[in-house]
């Protein structure tokens, strides 16, 4: 009887989606803005939201964003300065700063400055949730590789 008792609450948490997707902010592990998506119930549409933005060993933070879609879903990151991101999602932004990592300013203003460095998707509860970096302007194309001689 025991058994089944054990068994039966990770039933339930089988088809929950837990991932996340993370830029790395100067290449490396020390500094990075994670976007995290965690569905409570298997039957539920909505999923917890939250950012964890890390510039160790200083700072490390997590924000909770809130409930949103778990399918369709796309947050936008910008590069605002020295140490500041926003992040977009829709009509609503967010905006971070990793020196003293701290929440900036959160609100209905869909106006997110900065230079765009790429997108979090969230294609669906089948898919794990990527981020999608932006082509920097004015780089130079990756070379072709040689051709077979």
């Amino acid at each position: 009887m025991r058994k089944i008792l054990t068994v039966v609450p990770l039933f339930f948490l089988a088809g929950c989606v837990d991932d996340s997707a993370t830029f790395y902010a100067d290449g490396t592990r020390e500094h990075t803005l994670t976007v995290r998506r965690q569905q409570e119930f298997f039957w539920k549409d909505d999923a917890q939201y939250t950012l964890m933005a890390a510039r160790l060993p200083e700072c490390q933070r997590a924000i909770f964003l809130g409930e949103m879609p778990l399918d369709g879903l796309e947050f936008e990151l910008f590069a605002s300065g020295d140490n500041v991101w926003s992040l977009r999602a829709g009509k609503y932004v967010w905006q971070v700063e990793t020196q003293g990592c701290t929440l900036v300013a959160e609100g209905g203003d869909t106006t997110a400055t900065g230079t765009k460095l790429g997108t979090y998707v969230a294609e669906s509860k089948k898919t794990k949730m990527t981020f999608d970096a932006e082509a920097v302007p004015g780089a130079a194309p990756a070379a072709a590789p040689p051709a077979p001689q």
